[in-house]
């Protein structure tokens, strides 16, 4: 099958084989727990697995629940009845319900609640979510993909995490490696991402010079790929010449990597 990779570029074997595994369980409707640092791309991985899905043209409906209030999460996931709690003026549908037919994506699952999480059990179990302050429950049709920055095995032995949930969501397990780890891809991302910025930008393309790049090859990157998205955008804003030199890198990155030369 000819995998779309939406937009995660890489050559290494460490990715080549998340891609391997990802053309195998895309096409099947298993759960998947996407696992990775912060900063690795685990939402792009996510949206690969649903564009290479027989639900590509149904909705992809992620929610991070970490950054929603654990008050909150559960109207966001399950939607709420009129008059459920002193703010709902009226009915709405969760996020379960506008995914359905599609797939949804609960980013950093490892922070949701206890309580939260014996309800996304009863939605993998038996297929149906209740609205809060609801009666009666609705069927969904979902595919349910979770990510996390979290060793959840480690999270279910101090008793943060459900051990049952964890074994409903790990059926396939893809972990995105960091970005030390995959070797080449760091120069490869690296201008690819500069010579975006420079197109941005509207100003003629950076050339990385040989000691710059043997120094962010060298460079262990703690934030990832969005860490380097974010350093490319900088040097196309300040580098004034065409070519990135050594002395253009920040001293936390010449600190980090010492001589490389």
């Amino acid at each position: 099958m000819d995998l779309d990779t939406s937009g995660i570029i890489g050559q290494s074997t460490t990715l080549a084989e998340v891609f391997r595994v990802l053309g195998k369980v895309a096409p099947t409707d298993s759960t998947v727990l996407v696992t990775g640092e912060s900063g690795t791309g685990k939402e792009l991985l996510v949206r690969a697995l649903h564009a290479n899905s027989r639900r590509a043209d149904k909705p992809f409906v992620p929610i991070n629940c970490g950054a929603i209030p654990k008050e909150l999460l559960e109207s966001e996931l399950f939607g709420h009845e009129k008059g459920a709690f002193t703010h709902a003026i009226r009915s709405r549908p969760g996020r379960f319900e506008l995914a359905d037919g599609g797939t949804i994506f609960l980013d950093e699952i490892g922070e949701m609640d206890l309580s939260l999480q014996v309800k996304i059990l009863r939605v993998l179990q038996e297929k149906e979510i209740e609205r809060v302050g609801g009666t009666g429950s609705k069927k969904v049709d979902v595919r349910v993909v979770a990510a996390t920055n979290r060793d959840l095995e480690q999270e279910v032995a101090a008793g943060h995490f459900r051990e049952d949930l964890y074994y409903r969501l790990n059926v396939i397990p893809l972990h995105l490696p960091p970005l030390r780890e995959r070797g080449g891809d760091v120069l490869l991302l690296a201008e690819h991402f500069l010579e975006q910025f420079c197109r941005r930008k509207e100003r003629p393309p950076l050339a990385l010079a040989p000691e710059t790049r043997r120094i962010l090859a060298a460079y262990s990157w703690p934030g990832n790929v969005r860490e380097l998205v974010n350093f490319m955008e900088r040097l196309s804003i300040l580098v004034d010449g065409d070519t990135v030199m050594a002395a253009d890198l920040p001293a936390k990155i010449l600190d980090q990597v010492g001589d490389v030369a």
